[in-house]
């Protein structure tokens, strides 16, 4: 049995992750303060292992011990985040290609919470 409120509070902290993941690593191509500050940037690897590494302790708990299904709940979480924030801030449309990667992810993502 899938503990919703565990596996809720773990998809919410890998999205925190994968955001400022995302703009720790591509900030530098919109911004000159990212540009400029790589060691600052860096400095913000140990909060966000930190994240992952709950993200990671929260999905498995909410799936009963399971390893697998918090993988790829991380997998997709960071599949939509990097899409979507592509897509707004770097002005890189949601092709073809992408939005089929997303329907998939999405799809990965389903399997693992419903199928029973």
């Amino acid at each position: 049995m899938i503990n919703n409120k565990a596996l809720l509070i773990g998809v919410g902290i890998f999205l925190l992750a994968h955001i400022i993941t995302w703009f720790q690593l591509n900030g530098q191509f919109f911004s000159e303060w990212f540009k400029n500050n790589n060691f600052i940037l860096a400095l913000f690897g140990i909060p966000i292992s930190y994240l992952y590494i709950y993200g990671t302790k929260y999905c498995y708990s909410g799936f009963n011990g399971l390893l697998w299904p918090g993988r790829f709940i991380g997998f997709a979480v960071g599949m939509v985040v990097f899409s979507l924030l592509t897509s707004f801030i770097m002005n890189e449309g949601i092709t073809g290609k992408t939005g089929i990667s997303l329907i998939l992810s999405l799809i990965l993502v389903s399997v693992q919470i419903l199928w029973k």
